[in-house]
């Protein structure tokens, strides 16, 4: 099982996610192929079986018309898509009425799902498709009382194999439209869209133009103002992650965002400084009440040997600017622990982001005390359709553990993360080898000799064998086995 769904994810991986699938429409029992492979590739297993039905038409189909018309064969070959279907398991488990509302900040939220500041949601066209599809709200990109000058290109990504987007970096500023209009957009979609939440994310340059915005998006429609304190690439002293970093500033421009609303005020914080808590402290003791993070991290990306020119290459150069996607999670998460454990900011209401692709990583935010969630850079990469297994799969892990409500599980990781000295260092959890599974590659034993403790030798079958005399518990074999072939084992005190 574990190695048919390592090939499951490695061809699930390889599929382009088309536009309009094309092997949906060659199929000829109508199976919705597309979204069967979405939902497999962004971790909703019990959505893909209720896209495919209670019954299976892969099972008996001969024609494989669906991998004939696959835009991959283009490049190499067609995606295994009757063996994917073929293997997937008739739908067992009945997803109960889950409760996906939440309250953040005294504002009722259908879900937990929203855009962050960004390109994503930036004019009324855009934020009007994502609200239809059923994301709950929307952090409109930054507005300001001026529009910053671009460049060309302003994007990068930081490839690993196979995979083109692990890393993504930007330097694109602040929204390039009009104050005027972005205040319009903000209007027409309160008139159209009710009952999904705005948040109004304002920079200024001074106190003045920060209770200026603050009043305006208020008399708008806004149900939050989200105050940037974070961008890491303006071009300009004192704005955004240069505000972020010194509590004084952010002291000052939350008292003036107070002064121009009575609407809730989140503080977005940079992680570009070690302990985040002490300007969200800052922030809360003046006006805030909440928070998000993080904003992207400062970041150089890629240089390109033979013109030694940055990414993004304008004219052959560039410039620091902010590293978000997969990569930036374990980062995001970190300093979301550290606020939510912190004595003066446990109870106050946090908006994550940082990573964030699939309902699974949604909730592991929300774990660790996060009542809403934002995301850009995955709907960069593959479009607002995401929501659509965010929600799905969501609802059917909260299901199967029991959960009737999304908030049950706010908060509930927090308790098992510890300092380190308190951690358990009286015992070895030894890895556990399943021989039948293994394929006798040898990763194992080359990352255990080479950076680790020699514990692992090959055997006559070329299946490794451990040495509990040597072995630490370390389970760095388990980490890179290619097909799950080893697990946690038994766990033995040591005197």
């Amino acid at each position: 099982m574990a190695y048919e769904r390592l090939v499951e994810k490695e061809q699930t991986a390889r599929c382009l996610l088309c536009a309009e699938g094309p092997c949906k429409k060659a199929c000829p029992h109508n199976v919705k192929i597309d979204r069967i492979i979405r939902s497999l590739r962004f971790d909703n297993r019990e959505g893909a079986k209720e896209y495919l039905g209670e019954s299976n038409p892969c099972l008996t189909c001969s024609e494989h018309n669906c991998e004939n018309a696959c835009n991959r064969g283009m490049l190499d070959e067609p995606v295994k898509i009757s063996s994917i279907i073929s293997r997937l398991e008739p739908k067992t488990n009945k997803v109960e009425n889950v409760d996906l509302s939440i309250e953040f900040c005294g504002v009722r939220c259908e879900n937990p799902f929203f855009l962050s500041s960004s390109i994503v949601g930036s004019n009324y066209e855009m934020i009007a498709k994502a609200f239809d599809m059923g994301w709950a709200g929307v952090a409109f990109k930054t507005i300001g009382a001026f529009v910053p000058e671009e460049v060309s290109p302003r994007f990068d990504t930081l490839e690993k194999e196979s995979n083109p987007f692990i890393g993504f970096k930007n330097i694109e500023q602040i929204s390039d439209h009009t104050l005027e209009e972005n205040l319009e957009y903000i209007r027409q979609l309160k008139k159209y869209y009710p009952t999904k939440v705005i948040l109004a994310s304002i920079m200024g340059r001074d106190e003045e133009e920060w209770t200026y915005l603050a009043n305006v998006c208020t008399e708008a429609g806004a149900d939050i103002i989200e105050c940037n304190f974070s961008c890491p690439h303006m071009s300009g002293e004192g704005l955004g992650s240069d505000v972020g970093t010194n509590p004084e500033l952010v002291a000052k421009y939350t008292a003036a965002t107070r002064k121009g609303t009575s609407l809730p005020i989140l503080a977005k914080m940079t992680p570009n400084i070690t302990n985040m808590e002490i300007p969200a402290i800052a922030a809360v003791k003046n006006g805030a009440d909440g928070l998000a993070a993080i904003n992207t991290i400062k970041s150089v990306m890629n240089v390109n040997l033979n013109s030694f020119a940055s990414g993004p290459d304008v004219m052959g150069k560039s410039a620091v600017g902010g590293y978000s996607g997969k990569a930036v999670k374990p980062i995001a998460l970190r300093f979301i622990h550290d606020m939510k454990v912190n004595q003066e900011l446990k109870d106050i209401p946090v908006s994550g982001m940082g990573g964030i692709e699939t309902w699974r990583d949604a909730a592991e935010f929300m774990a660790l005390g996060c009542e809403t969630i934002q995301v850009t850079t995955a709907v960069m990469q593959y479009g607002y359709r995401i929501i659509e297994d965010m929600i799905s799969g969501m609802k059917a892990y909260l299901s199967d553990c029991g959960y009737s409500s999304v908030k049950e599980i706010v908060g509930k990781g927090l308790q098992n993360l510890l300092p380190a000295e308190k951690l358990n260092r009286k015992s070895i959890e030894y890895p556990k080898f399943n021989k039948s599974e293994c394929v006798g590659c040898g990763r194992c034993y080359l990352s255990c000799y080479d950076g680790g403790h020699q514990a692992l030798k090959m055997g006559e079958d070329n299946k490794p064998v451990m040495d509990a005399k040597k072995c630490v518990g370390c389970q760095l074999c388990k980490v890179v086995c290619p097909v799950g072939a080893i697990s946690k084992g038994t766990r033995v005190n040591i005197k």
